[in-house]
């Protein structure tokens, strides 16, 4: 497991914890749009950092499920992750 979390992860954990499918090409070019122009509610980030902190055994910033864009929510996640995770 990679010790940051990658747009493709993002992507697969959008589609199993929020219910949307969104391609990790699309992501990539819609990196600063906000999570509901993408269909991902506050319940469905929520369920993503759920996921999270299941995988990496950590708990994730406590404003995760804040972020309103991707790049945010990468940018939070990936800094708050231990190197080697």
């Amino acid at each position: 497991m990679s010790d940051r979390i990658t747009v493709e992860e993002l992507s697969e954990l959008m589609k199993k914890a929020a219910g949307v499918t969104v391609s990790a090409e699309e992501l990539q070019q819609r990196y600063d749009s906000g999570f509901d122009a993408l269909g991902v509610d506050s319940l469905g980030l929520l369920g993503i950092v759920g996921e999270l902190e299941n995988r990496h055994g950590a708990p994730m910033p406590t404003d995760a499920e804040r972020s309103r864009t991707p790049r945010q929510f990468l940018d939070l996640v990936n800094s708050a992750l231990p190197a080697g995770a």
